[in-house]
């Protein structure tokens, strides 16, 4: 049996076409940064969060030099606290979890974006750059009031960081 030569390479071509869709595809699935879940996530009763202490009373605070932690607490239809501010040029972790139904916490106009779910706490650390404000959207349908939720994110200098949270407005 003889393979004309032009079978011959649209055989090549359509090997190496597949192969670099097998690449692309496992590249995609264990690239940088990115994780699948495990089970060993952090869980939460979403029925006690008013007993936790980081999700009774939402909050940012300092955890060492330029680190900080937003605990943040998504339920119909809204965020806690908001507005959440946080210093500029500081790392960010946010630990997000839901009270009631599975919420979304997208930050407008960056690539902050993770579905939360009630019982389980989202982690997203981020690193801010200079003073800035961002609308934070829920991107999963979570009820009859979705369209209206929303919050804000502040990213203020780090003066501006120290006033407002000394002031006890609890963000």
């Amino acid at each position: 049996m003889h393979i004309h030569a032009y079978e011959k390479i649209w055989l090549a071509a359509s090997v190496l076409l597949i192969l670099f869709l097998l690449g692309s595809v496992t590249y995609g699935a264990v690239g940088p940064g990115v994780a699948m879940v495990s089970d060993t996530e952090q869980t939460i009763d979403p029925g006690a969060l008013d007993e936790t202490d980081r999700f009774s009373e939402p909050r940012v605070e300092q955890v060492g030099e330029n680190e900080y932690e937003a605990y943040v607490v998504a339920r119909q239809y809204g965020f806690q606290p908001t507005p959440i501010v946080v210093p500029a040029n500081s790392t960010v972790t946010f630990y997000v979890t839901s009270a009631d139904v599975t919420h979304g916490f997208e930050v407008a106009g960056t690539n902050l974006n993770t579905m939360v779910i009630p019982g389980e706490v989202s982690e997203i650390t981020v690193e801010t750059d200079g003073p800035a404000e961002y609308g934070i959207v829920c991107n999963e349908y979570c009820g009859a009031g979705h369209h209206v939720m929303q919050g804000n994110l502040e990213v203020v200098s780090q003066s501006d960081f120290d006033e407002r949270t000394s002031g006890g407005d609890g963000a």
